[in-house]
C-alpha cells in the first residue's frame, strides 16, 4: 500500500506549526538532545506508523524503530522510538500522535469486522471524512479490509437515484451499459428481495443489498440459488462487528461497511525526555 507522500506529510506538519514552534523557541530548548517514544495505551491495530516516523525525519529527528501498519499492538507496547533535537521532536509529536490515533481507530474496527466475518471479504465505502481518503485507505488496508470503491471514476454502481432517470426494461439499459463499459462489473443497489431477483435476471454482476437484515439476505440467496451466472451478494448498510458473522452465514459474498470511519480514535501515549 502506497504511503503518504513527503509533500502531504510536510503539509500536515505545516498546519500545526506554520511559523515554527513558539513555545520551544521561546524556552530556548530547541537544540537540546532528546528521545521520544510512542506506545499503545490499549490493544490496537497500528496504522500510519510509517507516516508518523517519516514526519519525525522530515522535522529533523532520527527514527530508531517503528512497527509497521497492520501490527497488533498490546497495551503498553512501544511501537515507535526516535531521537533528535527537542525542536524536531516537539514539531512532529502531536501531529504524528494524532495521525496514528485516528488511523488506528479505523484499522482496529476494520480488523474487528474482518475477524467476525470469518473469511468473507470486508469492503469499506468512500464515506471517510472529506480530505482524508489517503489516510483512510491506509488504515482500512492495515485492518485487513479492502476499499469498496475509491470514487465515482473507478466503479459502476447503479443506485435507485440513477434509476429515477431511467425508463423501460432494466435488461435493455443494463445491456447498453455493459456495451459501453465492457471491462467493468455492473453493481446495482436494491432495496427489496423482488428488486434483487429482477436485477439479477437483468444481468447485474453484483447486487448491493442496502440495509437488508441477515434474514432478508438469506431470502435473496435462496431466490437466486438456481440462477445461472448468479451475481455476488453484497450486504451493505449497518454492517458492524456485532452482526458481520450473521450476514456472512446468511450468504453474503462481501460485507460493505462504513463503520470503521466512525470508530473512536485509539489512545497513544507519547513520552519526550532529555537524552
Amino acid at each position: 500500500m502506497r504511503r503518504l507522500s513527503d509533500q502531504r506529510l510536510d503539509d500536515l506538519l505545516g498546519q500545526d506549526a506554520p511559523h515554527g514552534d513558539l513555545t520551544t523557541a521561546a524556552l530556548g530548548i530547541g537544540a537540546e538532545p532528546g528521545r521520544m517514544s510512542f506506545a499503545a495505551r490499549a490493544p490496537m491495530v497500528l496504522a500510519c506508523t510509517e507516516e508518523a516516523a517519516r514526519m519525525i525525519e522530515l522535522a529533523g529527528g532520527v527514527v530508531d524503530r517503528v512497527e509497521p501498519s497492520g501490527t497488533r499492538a498490546g497495551a503498553g507496547q512501544v511501537f515507535l522510538t526516535a531521537r533528535g533535537p527537542a525542536q524536531a521532536l516537539h514539531h512532529a509529536w502531536k501531529v504524528g500522535q494524532t495521525l496514528v490515533e485516528h488511523a488506528a481507530g479505523i484499522a482496529t474496527r476494520a480488523r474487528a469486522i474482518v475477524d467476525a466475518a470469518a473469511g468473507v471479504p470486508v469492503a469499506c465505502t468512500r464515506k471517510n471524512a472529506p480530505g482524508t481518503k489517503d489516510i483512510a485507505v491506509r488504515a482500512v488496508a492495515a485492518g485487513g479490509a479492502v476499499m469498496h470503491r475509491l470514487g465515482l471514476s473507478e466503479t459502476v454502481l447503479v443506485f435507485p437515484e440513477h434509476r429515477a432517470f431511467l425508463s423501460g426494461d432494466p435488461a435493455a439499459w443494463m445491456a447498453e451499459l455493459k456495451r459501453r463499459l465492457p471491462e467493468k462489473t455492473v453493481v446495482v443497489e436494491v432495496a427489496s428481495v423482488d428488486d434483487a431477483v429482477t436485477f439479477a435476471r437483468a444481468g447485474a454482476g453484483v447486487l448491493q443489498l442496502e440495509k437488508f437484515t441477515p434474514e432478508q439476505v438469506r431470502a435473496v440467496a435462496a431466490a437466486l440459488a438456481g440462477l445461472a451466472g448468479k451475481p455476488v451478494i453484497a450486504a451493505a448498510g449497518g454492517v458492524t462487528e456485532d452482526n458481520a458473522a450473521a450476514y456472512a452465514a446468511a450468504g453474503a459474498g462481501v460485507l460493505v461497511t462504513s463503520a470503521p470511519f466512525f470508530a473512536r480514535p485509539m489512545d497513544v501515549k507519547v513520552v519526550l525526555e532529555r537524552a
